[in-house]
């Protein structure tokens, strides 16, 4: 339990029960009356047989957990303090897809109590919650925000599949708007945040907050890409030069690789459309984005170069993908690179075989059309591209990855270290054509 600053007497309700929300509801439960609300019936009815869809906590938490899971809107009445934990996407145009969390404004406004605390954990532009969600809410409810009600910010830290840098562990930023506001708002998530609370000035910079961490994070990693396509053409291995360079106290220690989900790779766009907003087209963060976004076409045609200078035929070529989530250890495959990969493969007339053990096959089916197979059924394969280094890959190591190519294939055999996880030194003594990021 957190340092507790000062009792919290009623219920606490979280609407949307994802990556984010389900590990607030479960912590939370633990010391007080919770609601967990989501509109998807089937994951609702999954949680209540203590299933973790997300895998963030784990079945035996689910199970344990006194979280009274809903997909009933009404029973969020009940609720004197509401998180509002949904996704916040961007259309095909990469401008800021708002249709969730306006969404869930008007089901917390329909049901919202007298007296009641509204905190948003979404990701918004400066601006969000108090130009749009507040007049949303005192719409539906006919109350008024800051006298019948009242709202705050509190945005997500939630790190999908990271068992270290969990929910309690990571400082949370809170705001308010107004003091007693932030006081209430520090108060009941000084409950459940070990590494505590961090207060600030107003909603706005709670906002600005969560654009600029992830944008600093996807400019340096954008970084870290062009060197590694300007070091490819030199013959120099990035990941050595990074090894190198991160013997300085003050470097950073960022790699290149792909950049997706549903924070880093989407998030800087929300800067860049309120940039857009008040007159500043972003040239940094705009870069970083477009240098971010190519590196799946990047990689595919490095496996089609490396396979022609062998001399295979790549649309003959067995060619097999390992991984397709957007990152290790996690089932999330929003906004995933991989399906750039897939995509630019099939345009050079090859169908590669993919395999996750962690993706879900309808889901990655349904959205992106790409059909996986399972790991055992993998042998034959010509070119292999290791792409997201989940637990079950690495643990196979190379003898296990080597197993998977053809046996008589040779130097014509290539690996592409897409993540960069086996030493030089490793691939040098095997019989094949290797290349890593």
């Amino acid at each position: 339990m957190s340092h507790q600053t000062e009792a919290f007497e009623g219920k606490l309700a979280v609407v949307g029960l994802g990556y984010v929300g389900l590990p607030l509801a479960v912590a939370f439960s633990e010391s007080m009356d919770v609601i967990g609300y989501d509109v998807d019936a089937q994951k609702i009815a999954r949680y209540c047989k203590g299933e973790d869809v997300t895998t963030e906590v784990g079945d035996a938490a689910v199970a344990a957990s006194s979280v009274h899971f809903t997909a009933k809107e009404a029973e969020l009445r009940q609720a004197d303090f509401v998180i509002v934990a949904v996704p916040t996407p961007i259309h095909p145009d990469n401008t800021p897809d708002l249709t969730p969390v306006i969404s869930a404004s008007r089901t917390v406004g329909r049901n919202l109590k007298l007296g009641a605390t509204v905190v948003y954990e979404s990701t918004v532009y400066p601006g969000v919650t108090e130009e749009l969600c507040l007049p949303v809410m005192e719409q539906e409810s006919g109350l008024k925000g800051g006298t019948d009600f009242k709202i705050g910010y509190s945005p997500e830290r939630i790190n999908p599949g990271d068992k270290v840098h969990t929910l309690r562990t990571i400082r949370k930023i809170v705001s308010g708007m107004d003091a007693e506001t932030l006081k209430k708002v520090k108060s009941v998530y000084d409950r459940i945040i070990d590494a505590g609370t961090f207060p600030v000035s107003s909603i706005k910079t709670a906002e600005a907050i969560k654009l600029v961490e992830n944008s600093q994070r996807d400019i340096n990693i954008a970084f870290m890409n062009e060197a590694a396509e300007v070091f490819e053409k030199i013959g120099i291995d990035t990941n050595e030069v990074v090894d190198g360079m991160n013997t300085k106290w003050n470097a950073l220690g960022f790699r290149p690789g792909l950049v997706g989900g549903h924070c880093i790779g989407v998030d800087p766009y929300y800067f860049i459309y309120k940039a857009h907003q008040v007159g500043y087209e972003s040239q940094i963060v705009a870069a970083g984005r477009r240098m971010n976004d190519s590196m799946g076409r990047f990689v595919a045609e490095m496996a089609v170069k490396k396979m022609v200078q062998t001399g295979l035929a790549p649309a003959q070529a067995r060619v097999v993908i390992l991984g397709f989530t957007f990152k290790e250890n996690c089932p999330d495959v929003r906004n995933t690179r991989v399906a750039d990969i897939v995509h630019t493969l099939e345009e050079y007339g090859i169908c590669p075989v993919v395999v996750d053990p962690c993706a879900d096959k309808a889901l990655v089916q349904k959205e992106y059309g790409v059909a996986l197979t399972d790991l055992e059924q993998v042998k034959n394969a010509d070119c292999i591209l290791h792409a997201v280094a989940h637990r079950q890959f690495r643990e196979m190591g190379l003898p296990g990855l080597m197993a998977l190519f053809r046996p008589d294939g040779g130097a014509k055999r290539v690996l592409l270290d897409v993540k960069g996880e086996w030493p030089v030194s490793q691939l040098k003594e095997l019989e094949i054509t290797w290349w890593r990021m």
